[in-house]
């Protein structure tokens, strides 16, 4: 028999579940006062839709062995926008949801091994609404939630925001040839290569400088606008930021613009964003999302209502980042213990006396010599109240 876990999976100790809970139940909290309605998608779905018509790469679905093809949720986006086109189609627009729980990503190890990696995590979508006020809701919601998960500001936490029309963008100021590699050259920040590419030297000079064009955003979309010139989706950026800059600064939340930063599943057709905290050995997104319009047409919704967007927390990261500052409940606890010439009845009477009045009491359910070794018994299980009854 083996005694340690699946290699990805993981043991719980009951202060770890504690704070799973206690954050979970935190972050519901604030997404109930936005209206959004919680959900449970299914863990178990068909890989047509973990896959997300395609935007999901197959290997990092773990597949299961069933009469049809079926795998573990890498994610929860795409079985909830499966849902909101088919069972709540008829429910009017915009249609908000939230859901928690835990996802399964197929991950290779560095020694070339496939293991289940698995996390729990809570977000919101909403859905059926085109305009840039969607991000402007939630944008506010990500903040007034990490606002409640008191995240301090030694974490140094930070709101990094992209687009992915913004890619397009720059790539317009060159013709198609190349396209391909130097889209690629941008997103790897591959400086050389990019220096390398025989294109006009005005151009080239246009890229290199984009390249490296990400920081504040005023700053960032200043730039943008006069190497590219004005259109819609910096004018919605700025619509954006001028709303959530003064929101982020009130949060201790640093914002960061880059046009040229892309998420790993390419779910998104959007605005795309992941919030960022320096951990003690290296930095950990705890949170990220986007738009995703596409998904939500390929699930099936009407022209006017194909439109998607939410976020999504990776607790088990928030618990590793803030559980040594996690303050330790001050909840009283007894231990109740009898002797031998006493009963387990009488005992157990005097528990639920205390668990009337709110209290944890726990009964040593074998009698005891005398009360001196109730309490050590007291004593090795770290609960000062001792009841003994004679």
């Amino acid at each position: 028999m083996a005694l340690q876990p699946a290699s990805g999976s993981k043991d719980l100790n009951p202060k770890q579940v504690e704070t799973n809970h206690l954050l979970t139940s935190k972050l519901a909290e604030v997404y109930r006062k936005w209206g959004y309605e919680e959900i449970s998608p299914p863990r178990v779905e068909r890989l047509t839709t973990l896959t997300a018509g395609g935007a999901i790469e197959i290997e990092d679905v773990v597949k299961l062995v069933a009469d049809e093809p079926l795998g573990l949720r890498p994610e929860m986006t795409a079985s909830i926008a499966r849902a909101a086109c088919t069972r709540f189609a008829q429910r009017p627009r915009p249609l908000r949801l939230w859901a928690s729980g835990t996802v399964f990503e197929n991950r290779e190890s560095v020694e070339g091994v496939h293991c289940i990696e698995e996390n729990l995590v809570s977000g919101v979508e909403l859905f059926g609404v085109k305009d840039i006020t969607a991000e402007m809701e939630l944008l506010s919601l990500l903040l007034e939630s990490m606002d409640k998960l008191n995240i301090d500001s030694i974490y140094k936490p930070t709101l990094l925001i992209g687009h992915t029309s913004l890619i397009d963008l720059i790539l317009s100021i060159i013709g198609n040839e190349n396209r391909e590699s130097i889209r690629n050259y941008l997103l790897t920040y591959d400086r050389l290569s990019l220096e390398n590419i025989k294109i006009d030297k005005q151009s080239k000079e246009t890229l290199l400088l984009l390249q490296t064009c990400r920081g504040y955003p005023t700053n960032v979309l200043n730039t943008l606008q006069k190497e590219l010139g004005k259109n819609n989706i910096t004018d919605n950026l700025i619509r954006l930021f001028s709303m959530i800059e003064p929101i982020a600064k009130r949060h201790g939340i640093e914002l960061q613009l880059d046009p040229t930063y892309l998420p790993h599943f390419e779910l998104y057709t959007g605005i795309v964003f992941q919030l960022i905290c320096t951990g003690s050995s290296a930095p950990l997104v705890i949170a990220r999302g986007g738009r995703y319009d596409e998904l939500v047409k390929r699930c099936g919704a009407k022209e006017n209502q194909a439109a998607g967007l939410g976020f999504v927390f990776a607790i088990d990261k928030i618990r590793e980042l803030i559980n040594d500052f996690m303050p330790n409940k001050s909840e009283k606890k007894i231990i109740i213990a009898y002797g031998l010439n006493n009963s387990l009845e009488k005992a157990l009477d005097r528990q639920s006396f205390w668990h009337k009045k709110g209290y944890t009491a726990i009964v040593e359910l074998d009698p005891l010599k005398n009360k001196d070794e109730a309490i050590y018994k007291a004593n090795e299980k770290g609960i000062k109240e001792l009841e003994w009854v004679s």
